[in-house]
């Protein structure tokens, strides 16, 4: 027998469909507009919001995380509204779905579900689908008995039978398990591999260049702000998740300076963690990155919730990261963030900019849409600071050979004096400490003195 289709099969393209929330008193949500976000992922995902319900309780009802009164109302509404579909702004358990589904008559996704198809829509490469995959598996395991409730015919309810009630039903779920599993191991197994190879990428990236990476919340301006820095060749559009794929690009700074730069994934509130996980390898720019550039839309009036849910975000990534390095014995520095305070020319004035820069002291205002816009000029100062570290005088001596260290040394630093001697150069050179490191992890055999 078939998985039950309406489980299976979530797309909610084209359906009308009526929003619900719980919320309790840790919540966390934009009071100016409660379903704002998920009102935006439904209709990323293609449906037509219809209309909106929401309680507040003290905590979830154990058997429909909504109240009785408000279940009915709910149906109602559907019925009034001729909507096929009901979305919950949480995680919901299979039970909980499957009793709000028996009470009101529709299909119900939760905040999880929506989001994995979201990605599922997106995904383009075969790195992506791999990781959408295994997050839909990850979350469709557990609730495989909830997807076969017709097996309560069979075996009784809760699954409890005597001697010769393992029916045939009973035995394709352990199949489906079996199969699961094993999809499961086998996704594992071949993400681990395209992890291992980025891992290995970014880290001799490392060693030429200053990396930099771009990170903030879902259409909060990331992949436009590449697109103005670098070559671009990243999707921006108006909508979440416009960008599932890292691209890394060199951005120009000026002066012999190139930098590396990279687009990743936006962040959302209440991201399913095992997307998260799965996207790992998609972050892997983000997490080994020397300098993380946040951007933030302050024109939107969830900013504060969406900076608070970038920045959680993060440390949780970085967490795991720093335990997995540990592990392999490797020391790992989380990157420096700096915030860039983006469509700053939309607010209507410098009341919430002028708060936002009392609150970050070194946030930069900024206008991504073009090249030398409000803040692109500090920016690029910011960053090749960093890229540079501490400017020293001193003297620099390495072999006539090493011509390509030379070289570096010539377009990159300013070079005050040369002298040549017995197979040498000497070059009186102000440098950045970060370059020497660079020049150093490249094998540059040279001897450094004070000036």
């Amino acid at each position: 027998m078939p998985l039950k289709k309406e489980r299976a099969h979530v797309k909610i393209t084209q359906e009308r469909a009526v929003l619900a929330a719980v919320h309790l008193p840790d919540s966390r949500f934009d009071p100016r507009d409660p379903l704002g976000e998920l009102r935006a992922l439904a209709e990323t995902a293609g449906a037509t919001c219809v209309g909106e319900l929401i309680q507040n309780r003290q905590r979830p009802e154990a058997g429909t995380y909504i109240g009785t009164g408000k279940l009915a109302e709910l149906r109602a509404m559907c019925d009034e509204l001729n909507a096929g579909v009901i979305i919950f702004d949480h995680e919901l358990s299979p039970k909980q779905i499957a009793n709000i589904e028996e009470a009101t008559g529709r299909k119900v996704l939760d905040r999880s579900e929506l989001i994995l198809d979201i990605f599922a829509s997106r995904a383009t490469t075969h790195e992506a689908k791999l990781q959408v995959e295994l997050a839909q598996l990850e979350y469709t395991y557990p609730r495989l008995r909830a997807m076969w409730d017709h097996l309560e015919r069979i075996v009784g309810p809760g699954g409890i039978g005597g001697i010769g009630t393992r029916g045939p039903g009973e035995q394709q779920l352990e199949i489906d398990r079996h199969l699961v599993r094993a999809r499961l191991a086998q996704l594992r197994r071949e993400i681990a591999e395209i992890q291992a190879r980025k891992s290995r990428e970014v880290r001799t990236r490392n060693i030429d260049y200053f990396t930099v990476g771009i990170v903030g919340y879902t259409n909060a301006g990331k992949s436009t702000l590449f697109n103005t820095l670098t070559a671009g060749g990243a999707h921006a559009n108006d909508q979440l998740f416009a960008t599932l794929m890292t691209r890394t690009r060199e951005w120009n700074l000026g002066g012999g300076l190139t930098v590396m730069l990279s687009d990743t994934v936006g962040f959302v509130r209440d991201l399913p963690h095992n997307l998260v996980a799965s996207f790992k390898a998609t972050l892997e720019e983000a997490t080994h990155a020397n300098l993380l550039l946040i951007v933030l839309d302050v024109s939107d009036p969830a900013a504060e919730l969406q900076y608070e849910t970038v920045n959680r975000t993060l440390d949780e990534i970085f967490e795991s990261v720093a335990r997995s390095e540990s592990r392999d014995g490797r020391q790992w520095h989380p990157p420096q963030r700096l915030l860039l305070l983006n469509k700053c020319d939309r607010l209507p004035d410098n009341s919430a900019l002028l708060a936002w820069l009392a609150r970050e002291p070194g946030a930069i205002p900024f206008c991504a849409l073009q090249r030398g816009a409000t803040g692109h000029a500090e920016l690029a100062d910011a960053v090749r600071a960093r890229a540079k570290g501490e400017i020293r005088e001193v003297w620099l001596t390495l072999p006539l050979a090493d011509a390509k260290a030379i070289a570096t040394i010539e377009s990159r630093a300013e070079v005050l004096e040369r002298t040549y001697d017995n197979g040498s150069a000497r070059l009186r050179t102000r440098i950045g400490d970060r370059q020497l490191a660079q020049l150093r992890a490249t094998g540059a055999r040279l001897a450094v003195e004070p000036a």
